[in-house]
């Protein structure tokens, strides 16, 4: 399935109508654009590359550059894919609005947590940690980590301090409240990974059933036959008497 490229702007809340107070994260998905389109017969897979966020071009290297012009987009900061199952769920538009989802849908929200530096087992774990009493000298660290004579070395994934945070997290069923179109952000229910400013992903959730996506062009309106005028149709019959 294929989603949109955000921003996250950091929370609020909205009332549901119980008058109950619901927690929200505000993501900006603003200038998403498709960029390029991966196909079965040239890439060996389907799916499309979504591009987000403009930037200038003399910031960006000369392989982004020759990238967005080739495709015929603009310089962005962020690219993405999005895999289909067939090419003919390729999208014919120019980019992705949040029209692809909607109030009440639930999503997946893919993004980094924030980084909290160097910490101990007791942070980074949930370890219970040693006795606290007066005479110990073990309140915080890790405890015995070897593991005997046989096989006399620390096992590999061992839970021991090092840096916590920065991680790629994805948050799953996340209901979007609410879509403010004229402001171009979306609503989603709960906490979102990352801080202010920081780039996200969301797509339809892979254990929710969810709508059917339509990237289809919408039909333009045929033009209204102009309406006659009563001095219009007077006059046939001012020739016709003649």
């Amino acid at each position: 399935m294929i989603g949109l490229i955000g921003k996250k702007l950091g929370m609020t809340r909205v009332f549901n109508d119980d008058g109950e107070a619901v927690p929200v994260t505000v993501i900006d998905v603003s200038d998403n654009e498709f960029l390029q389109k991966r196909t079965q017969e040239k890439d060996g897979y389907s799916a499309v590359q979504v591009a987000y966020d403009d930037q200038k071009e003399a910031r960006l290297n000369m392989a982004k550059n020759g990238h967005f012009k080739a495709h015929g987009g603009k310089p962005k900061r962020i690219i993405r894919e999005f895999r289909v199952e067939s090419d003919d769920q390729l999208p014919d538009v120019d980019g992705p609005t949040m029209d692809i989802f909607e109030e009440g849908q639930w999503i997946d929200v893919i993004g980094t947590s924030k980084g909290k530096g160097f910490q101990g087992v007791m942070k980074r774990y949930g370890f219970q940690g040693q006795p606290a009493s007066h005479g110990h000298m073990m309140h915080r660290r890790p405890g015995g980590v070897g593991a005997g004579t046989d096989p006399g070395r620390i096992w590999k994934n061992k839970d021991m301090p090092g840096r916590h945070g920065n991680y790629k997290k994805t948050i799953q069923n996340l209901k979007v409240v609410a879509k403010r179109p004229e402001d171009n952000v979306i609503l989603v229910s709960g906490a979102v990974p990352g801080s202010k400013g920081s780039y996200v992903l969301v797509r339809p959730a892979i254990k929710k059933d969810h709508p059917v996506q339509d990237f289809s062009k919408p039909a333009e309106p045929e033009p209204e036959a102009p309406e006659e005028t009563e001095a219009e149709e007077a006059a046939p019959a001012e020739e016709a008497a003649e």
